[in-house]
């Protein structure tokens, strides 16, 4: 029987990474995305990867393509949603607009996604939703007050709807990623450290989704443990940490 997997903001990245993992494992897999020449490119390449596009800002059209890839595959074990952008340019001017728009995709893209695909695991009582949050959610950062806020967003309704779905014997996944070398973090001007390969973080969700059960999958653990310790501490020890840290790197906003 064919396992059939589910994964949005796959036309780069971490997203595509983890398409190509799963369809080398055997999976059969539905990518989504709004550049669809590049996942054209990828089912072109892959026999077991399908193109589904979409713009997960736009409600309607996530539980259209959810309703395609039903009636193409049957049956979906696996739904990752990883859709995301950032723009810290932005976000040192406080662009109102290009803010809106991060909350919008990150956050909302998130969550119509999850509501298109809602009563189908409701009903079907199995199966696993994992939400891409990332390290950025567990505390504030510079020049991220948008990314940060949506991925804590993020990280909160997924620990919700764990509540919720483990009584229909659905799994929730929370993906929480340190640096991972992506278009999206190469828009940063600061040193990124343990920054990691997009293939290392597919490895490690591959793993967290098939072979694990936990709730949350973090890697690296090197430094997402550092991460969860500086999540504890008092506001003035974390401002402090924080602000030592800019100094050492030369970063000014």
């Amino acid at each position: 029987m064919n396992k059939n997997i589910w994964i949005t903001g796959a036309s780069s990245g971490i997203g595509k990474a983890l398409a190509i993992k799963f369809a080398n494992e055997g999976w059969q897999v539905a990518v989504s995305a709004r550049r669809e020449n590049l996942l054209k490119e990828l089912s072109n390449k892959y026999q077991n990867i399908s193109s589904f596009p979409l713009d997960v800002t736009d409600s309607e059209k996530c539980k259209f393509v959810f309703k395609d890839i039903i009636e193409k595959y049957k049956d979906i074990e696996i739904c990752v949603f990883g859709t995301g952008i950032h723009d810290p340019k932005s976000e040192k001017k406080l662009n109102l607009e290009k803010i809106r728009k991060i909350m919008e995709v990150n956050f909302f893209g998130t969550i119509n996604s999850i509501n298109s695909i809602y009563d189908y695991y409701n009903e079907k009582k199995s199966g696993q939703i994992c939400i891409v949050s990332s390290v950025a959610g567990y505390r504030g950062l510079p020049a991220g007050g948008a990314y940060c806020a949506s991925k804590s967003a993020l990280t909160s309704f997924a620990e919700s709807l764990h509540f919720e779905m483990k009584r229909k014997n659905v799994r929730v996944a929370l993906v929480s990623p340190g640096f991972i070398k992506t278009p999206m973090t190469d828009q940063n001007d600061f040193p990124m450290p343990m920054i990691k390969s997009p293939e290392f973080a597919a490895e490690q969700m591959y793993i967290g989704l098939t072979k694990k059960k936990g709730f949350e999958i973090h890697f690296p653990k090197s430094f997402t443990f550092i991460m969860k310790i500086l999540r504890i501490l008092p506001n003035s020890i974390y401002f402090k940490f924080v602000e030592k840290g800019m100094k050492r790197i030369n970063y000014h906003k």
